[in-house]
């Protein structure tokens, strides 16, 4: 039996890509802060920027305010860049009016308190 052919090769593949990025700051949660025009699929594209990297953020909400969506996302355990990267292709989505990236760091006592945000 070759590797392609064993059923848990491709679902190990992608827990160990998964691991290497989601390990770059453990310490860290981004808060992705969107305006988006209220289309049906505007959540969708957004979230399929995370999914396409195999990250899974820690929450999301959603609300409508006057003609726009506010989207908050927030996620652990990327590096500034990568961070930067996926605010910058929220941008580039037709659906993204704005987005703002806010870090906080979080507590060694309690996994996914925050403790500062700045």
């Amino acid at each position: 039996m070759t590797a392609l052919e064993r059923t848990d090769h491709f679902a190990a593949a992608q827990r160990h890509a998964a691991d290497s990025i989601g390990s770059e700051n453990n310490n860290v949660r981004y808060h992705y802060q969107l305006q988006v025009e209220p289309e049906s699929d505007s959540l969708c594209r957004i979230l399929n920027l995370f999914a396409l990297q195999c990250l899974l953020p820690h929450g999301v909400q959603m609300r409508q305010q006057a003609d726009l969506l506010q989207v908050e996302i927030a996620i652990d355990g990327l590096s500034w860049h990568r961070a930067q990267l996926i605010a910058q292709k929220m941008r580039n989505l037709i659906c993204v009016c704005e987005v703002v990236l806010r870090t906080a760091l979080l507590s060694n006592d309690a996994p996914g308190k925050t403790l500062q945000s700045f």
